[in-house]
């Protein structure tokens, strides 16, 4: 990663008492291919979302307070897409992580002003993992989805808490 990696470039927490990083709205609601169902603008929010909480980065409002619907995404009983409407109201928001997880949430996926699109951000390797997509809503809500983004994530986490070493 380079220098002007914004998962480099930060290294604070968000310590406002809601934010907001992305709500699927914002994504059907304006420029959204036709022939999508809305909820194809959930698809990419959750991937992100379904992998921190799975990958230890869950808020509390989904280890405690929802944590029947964390069993079905755990088994794999619902998708991501699914589980996050469901549970998040098609919005992601620093109430689904840890401190930690707003903290790398915050450096690579966005800010809470849209979604960081630079080098290494989520968007770019989003858009990587899936080249074939014809849009950004074109990625299939399935497992084999999700397994194919994650190793990207899950390297950019490493990377991010080797740096804060």
């Amino acid at each position: 990663m380079s220098a002007n990696d914004p998962v480099a470039d930060f290294e604070g927490c968000c310590e406002c008492s809601h934010m907001k990083y992305d709500d699927a709205s914002w994504h059907y609601g304006g420029d959204f291919p036709t022939g999508l169902p809305p909820e194809s603008g959930s698809t990419h929010i959750a991937m992100f979302v379904a992998w921190a909480v799975l990958n230890g980065l869950a808020g509390d409002y989904h280890t405690e307070d929802t944590a029947e619907d964390l069993a079905l995404l755990k088994s794999r009983e619902v998708t991501p897409t699914q589980w996050f409407i469901r549970v998040c109201d098609e919005k992601f928001t620093n109430e689904d992580l840890s401190d930690e997880g707003n903290s790398f949430a915050t450096s690579y996926y966005g800010s809470g002003e849209g979604l960081h699109s630079s080098a290494g951000s989520y968007l770019d390797d989003y858009c990587e993992a899936f080249p074939n997509a014809v849009s950004l809503y074109d990625v299939d809500d399935s497992w084999a989805s999700f397994e194919a983004l994650s190793p990207r994530l899950l390297g950019r986490l490493e990377a991010w808490r080797a740096r804060r070493r």
